[in-house]
């Protein structure tokens, strides 16, 4: 029997022009479909419903930059079409074309914190390992 495995931080992180930005503690991810009915006159229901585009939608907590990154002066808000990786034990999801919408930051002396961080990905992507 295989054991399962918890992704920690180092699994779950920002990626820029592939290569690793900064490392994520947590998240949440939610993503909604816009439907559309199609009504045909005389009918009492819809006879149909279209579907929509997705929308992607992730809250973000604690994250780290890298070293590197801020070595190389990253600014998360000027970060732009990033991902979001998260392994997991039998596949890796990854959200892409990331731009995003809310930042909260408190931090102290000589930490490089953001704490949570809005995010709207374009795309979802899943891959098995």
């Amino acid at each position: 029997m295989a054991a399962n495995v918890i992704p920690t931080s180092r699994d779950i992180y920002l990626e820029v022009d592939g290569r690793k930005v900064a490392v994520v503690q947590s998240y949440t991810a939610q993503t909604t479909k816009s439907s559309t009915t199609v009504e045909a006159f005389g009918e009492a229901e819809p006879v149909a419903t279209l579907p929509g585009q997705n929308k992607h939608v992730l809250e973000l907590t604690r994250i780290y930059a890298t070293d590197e990154a801020l070595a190389d002066g990253i600014d998360f808000y000027g970060l732009e079409d990033f991902s979001l990786v998260i392994c997991k034990p039998d596949r890796r999801v990854i959200y892409s074309g990331c731009q995003w919408s809310k930042i909260g930051e408190s931090g102290t002396l000589g930490a490089a914190v953001v704490e949570k961080v809005t995010v709207v990905a374009s795309r979802r992507v899943e891959t098995r390992l």
